[in-house]
């Protein structure tokens, strides 16, 4: 329980502040801006992977759980509580969000600017990069985890940064699902709840493939 409770902790907390940011700066006529957003994407997520990630690892994004069970270094029969956990964390935030900011119509959903295949790449390729990160940082010597939550939140604020005025960069089933819910704008969710997933397992044979030992 005290690990789903820090699923559901750190995810709520990534989905308030990251896309909270979003619908902010929506609010305030574009104070926070483009490269704000993206950065406190990347920041809330290294503060959560520093505050929880010794209690349940800090996934806080359904790929990811799903990537590490595929690579060995999670047990399946964890997976459902890790993602309900997630699932019920991003929820709660934009719930608190609607009721904040009654008048946004998007709650910072992930939507495709221009064709959506393209943004079903760059989903896949930025979640790979995210994953193949994640797995490089997260084993071997006990030094190196000290930084994990540093390149973590590097990359995810690096992508969000470049692709995000694409594809959303979100990277993150949960981080796409719950504001969508919320604010009823369900198209082309299915590509962002399909191609991290993609994304995240893609990654498990290319870390293998460049490292000594397996990361997995």
């Amino acid at each position: 329980m005290k690990a789903l409770s820090a699923e559901f902790l750190g995810t709520f907390t990534l989905v308030f502040a990251g896309t909270g940011a979003i619908v902010i700066d929506h609010a305030s006529g574009g104070a926070i801006g483009h490269a704000g957003i993206a950065l406190t994407f990347g920041l809330v997520v290294m503060a959560m992977i520093h505050t929880f990630g010794d209690v349940s690892g800090a996934h806080l994004n359904p790929a990811v759980t799903i990537g590490f069970a595929f690579a060995r270094r999670f047990a399946w029969k964890s997976v459902p509580g890790y993602v309900l956990a997630q699932l019920a964390g991003a929820l709660t935030a934009s719930g608190i969000l609607r009721f904040l900011f009654p008048a946004d119509a998007t709650l910072g959903a992930t939507l495709p600017a221009g064709p959506w295949s393209r943004s079903f790449i760059l989903e896949i390729i930025l979640t790979f990069i995210l994953m193949l990160t994640i797995l490089s940082v997260t084993h071997g010597a006990k030094e190196k985890s000290l930084t994990a939550g540093i390149a973590i939140g590097a990359v995810i604020g690096l992508e969000a940064m470049f692709a995000g005025p694409i594809c959303g960069a979100s990277m993150n089933p949960a981080r796409s699902l719950a504001p969508a819910l919320v604010s009823g704008h369900l198209e082309h969710l299915w590509l962002y709840l399909a191609a991290p997933v993609i994304g995240a397992l893609l990654a498990i044979p290319a870390c293998i493939c460049v490292r000594e030992s397996p990361c997995c």
